[in-house]
């Protein structure tokens, strides 16, 4: 790596490491939020749910339209934003500027993260994009343990509102070295938006994300009728904003998937494991912190190893060894006991199951982007991005709400686990099968990453 290039590595992880930081900095401090804007209890989910709503709706779109119309300037757009949001949550008095900074700050992810990861794809290549992406994923994954010790440490020592404040002379930083490394991307020629496929794809997401929120069937009704219309609507526009060809590719589709079982799976399992720590064995909020915050040290090593492993044994086994190692880890859980003997056990699958989740994050984010030209590399991690927000989005209400057939009580947790095991393990062999190589593969050793590029862009 050049110096130039450490540098634009040390912008783009550290702001994507910020937004993923910024998802959970708040959940531990949702009593004093609440209690400081004057907000009331049944409505605190609400702070999580303004963040992950738009965070999750706008990610395809604002990924497509970095490439139509400029990444770095999409990029420096969602950072300002954040600044400005934040700024706003921080002297928030009433819960109606709360819940407007926490839009802001979903918007702001929205536009940021699919920008500045094609600008990682794009700028990185070979063997080098899969290490930067290794490292990319360590971050992601890390920033959402360390948002929920630094909100803890932050609200301990200063206030709820140092949560907010925190984001802006990060983002003011990012925003005065950007414009001097890296160059804008810009496709010649095509600056047409498929304006009535980013309506409907948006609004589709948003109802069915609030539908799950809000177990609301008309909501969700309305979203799959959105969704209909916005595949109807791509095969027949003649400047697509997700063109029907790219979302078949067995890379893109099986890639997302993937990455929605993941993102789906895990941070539901931490919530789970979160009440047991804390109805079943009595553990504080910090204790708590501190059992995430060891195995969590596994993201880092994950990030590196994962990203040489990519080279060597290829992405489909690479996704499916990590899937394998993050479902298997979680299956001891659901044999936990009352006592805090239980750590013994539970401790070490953390920290196996923190290794296998990285590892599959990394695997996913650079299949879903492989075979895909610069041009396209700003949808391909629009999809990543809405894949990763959206499933983080419903993953906690669907498992949460299993374990609520049996009172979200221990026997609840152990229910709710077994199906997370279950539908990781199952979706490991579909993976498996749906990125098989087409046609004949030669069987000699793992192939060289331009003769996989190149079966990318046959497949």
């Amino acid at each position: 790596m050049t110096g130039r290039q450490r540098l634009v590595l040390f912008v783009l992880l550290g702001a994507g490491f910020m937004l993923s930081v910024d998802f959970s900095i708040l959940n531990v401090a949702l009593p004093q939020v609440g209690a400081g804007v004057g907000l009331s209890d049944t409505a605190l989910p609400w702070i999580a749910s303004a963040y992950a709503l738009p965070a999750a709706g706008f990610s395809l779109v604002f990924g497509r339209m970095g490439d139509l119309f400029g990444r770095r300037r999409l990029f420096l757009a969602g950072m300002a934003l954040l600044a400005g949001a934040s700024l706003l949550g921080g002297l928030a008095t009433g819960p109606e500027a709360l819940l407007t900074a926490r839009a802001l700050q979903g918007l702001a992810t929205a536009m940021t993260l699919p920008a500045g990861l094609s600008l990682i794809t794009t700028t990185f290549q070979g063997p080098l994009r899969e290490r930067v992406l290794g490292l990319n994923g360590a971050l992601l994954s890390g920033g959402f343990t360390v948002g929920a010790l630094l909100g803890g440490a932050l609200v301990g020592l200063l206030s709820w509102r140092a949560a907010f404040f925190i984001n802006v002379p990060v983002a003011v930083v990012i925003l005065l070295l950007t414009p001097g490394l890296i160059r804008e991307s810009r496709v010649p020629g095509r600056v047409r938006l498929d304006l009535p496929g980013a309506v409907t794809v948006t609004g589709g997401l948003l109802a069915l994300i609030y539908a799950v929120i809000e177990r609301h069937l008309v909501a969700g009704i309305v979203g799959v009728l959105l969704l209909a219309a916005f595949w109807l609507i791509e095969l027949r526009s003649p400047a697509p904003l997700a063109p029907v060809r790219i979302l078949r590719r067995p890379t893109v589709k099986w890639g997302n998937y993937a990455g929605f079982v993941i993102f789906t799976m895990e941070p539901a399992m931490i919530f789970l494991i979160t009440l047991y720590l804390q109805q079943t064995l009595r553990l504080s909020p910090l204790a708590t912190g501190l059992v995430f915050g060891i195995p969590g040290l596994a993201s880092v090593a994950a990030g590196v190893i994962a990203g040489r492993a990519l080279g060597r044994f290829g992405g489909r086994a690479v996704l499916a060894a990590g899937m394998t190692v993050q479902g298997l880890a979680t299956l001891p859980l659901v044999f936990l006991g009352e006592s805090r003997v239980a750590l013994l056990v539970l401790v070490p699958a953390l920290f196996i199951g923190f290794f296998g989740h990285v590892t599959a994050i990394v695997a996913f984010t650079v299949t879903a982007t492989s075979g895909l030209p610069d041009g396209e590399q700003g949808l391909a991690t629009g999809l990543t991005s809405m894949t990763q927000q959206v499933a983080i989005t419903v993953g906690i209400p669907i498992l949460g709400a299993v374990a609520a057939t049996r009172g979200v009580e221990f026997a609840g947790i152990r229910l709710a686990l077994s199906v997370n095991v279950a539908v990781t393990l199952a979706s490991v062999a579909l993976i498996w099968f749906g990125l098989r190589p087409r046609g004949t593969a030669p069987a000699a050793a793992p192939p060289s990453p331009a003769v996989r590029e190149r079966g990318a862009r046959v497949a």
